[in-house]
């Protein structure tokens, strides 16, 4: 058993210095001491998923970033994991407790996930090693994680035992709630947009410091087709993780960042918005392109005709949401989101559909994410 500064303060001589993550008891000292300590960023997430496209866009923006959970969040991680982390080699430490471990009394539900997690890991091809245990085996296990990552661009695991950290207090005060955001209206005086059309207007508008991460689907698929760029991330995986990257990127860069969202990938992962209400990175534009369909696969029908996602913002903390559904519409609201502090969401209803022949992006995702990190970087 260690203390959690034991682990904590060699990590940060080794450049871990972002936390991410949802609570566990097996992780309560941890995330306390994480939380509690100045030198140390961490963001509670409101779901395992979520905070895996937080790390991931942290990590682009040069961060090296630890994420923590419970075993039993481990399959709320998968698609990230696979989708994101593996397809684009974005490398992140994963501290994953064992609840349910053989042999050790625990709760139902978590019997089965004890009995899988490690080899849920391999299949995921996430190597890793028990949570070091001993003041002496801490330094080891971070060089041995370390050095897999820089080798393999791929997340890496603890595993944390029971009784791994002692307890520690929390000392963390909330901050008091700001001010209720500010919502409005355009009223359309024109036919719904397609979505290529509201990308054109986004192209042609966006700063060039700017970075832009595009929800999966066609959403990144017309955006390269429109004409691609280095500030451009296509997600082509990880549904729903676009505003979560995204909040992670933002947190981390001095410079405008817009996430392009789709209705049902950002239903997918509403806590989302939460989670960014609450870090409320003034440089984030949250743009949701509703066309009330799942239009990568079919056309089948999202419940976003009930969802007023601008609502939905403000009350979440974002500082201002617009709604709009027609170009008019977007192109104030995009213009009053670049001039004044966020962060922002704009709800624009768009027409189902897209361009015929549409491509596909040419440019192979570790690419996309190499040339991303160099962007962020200059």
């Amino acid at each position: 058993m260690i203390d959690a500064d034991q682990f904590l303060e060699p990590a940060r001589a080794r450049g871990f210095d972002f936390y991410t993550g949802v609570p566990c008891s097996f992780l309560t000292p941890f995330i306390n001491r994480a939380i509690s300590d100045p030198a140390i960023d961490y963001v509670g997430a409101a779901s395992e998923g979520e905070a895996v496209g937080i790390a991931a866009g942290a990590a682009l923006a040069g961060r090296r970033t630890v994420v923590m959970c419970q075993n039993s969040g481990l399959g709320n991680t998968v698609n990230p994991l696979t989708s994101l982390n593996h397809c684009f080699r974005i490398p992140t430490l994963l501290i994953t407790t064992w609840r349910g471990q053989p042999g050790v009394a625990d709760e139902p539900q978590h019997e089965l996930m004890g009995l899988i997690t490690h080899g849920l890991l391999d299949l995921m091809r996430i190597r890793g090693m028990p949570f070091p245990q001993t003041d002496d085996a801490v330094g080891r296990a971070l060089d041995v994680a370390m050095e897999e990552m820089d080798d393999s661009g791929l997340p890496f695991a603890f595993v944390m035992a029971k009784g791994s950290v002692r307890d520690a207090p929390l000392d963390f005060r909330p901050p008091a709630p700001e001010p209720a955001g500010r919502r409005e209206d355009h009223a359309p005086a024109g036919d719904r947009p397609s979505r290529y059309a509201v990308l054109e207007r986004v192209a042609a508008t966006l700063p060039e410091n700017a970075a832009v991460v595009a929800t999966t689907g066609k959403c990144g698929r017309e955006l390269f087709t429109i004409g691609d760029r280095p500030q451009y991330l296509y997600q082509v995986g990880s549904m729903g993780c676009a505003g979560a990257m995204g909040l992670g990127v933002a947190l981390n860069a001095d410079r405008p960042v817009v996430v392009l969202d789709g209705d049902g990938a950002a239903l997918m992962k509403l806590g989302a918005l939460a989670t960014i209400g609450a870090a409320a990175p003034r440089n984030l534009i949250h743009v949701v392109l509703d066309n009330g369909v799942h239009d990568s696969t079919g056309g089948q029908a999202t419940v976003s005709a009930s969802v007023d996602f601008a609502a939905v913002a403000v009350a979440c903390g974002y500082r201002h949401a617009a709604s709009c559904a027609d170009l008019t519409g977007f192109d104030a609201a995009f213009a009053e989101a670049l001039a004044v502090p966020g962060p922002h969401l704009i709800h624009v209803r768009i027409a189902p559909g897209s361009i015929s022949d549409l491509g596909r992006p040419t440019v192979a995702p570790p690419a996309v994410a190499d040339r991303f990190r160099r962007f962020l970087a200059g």
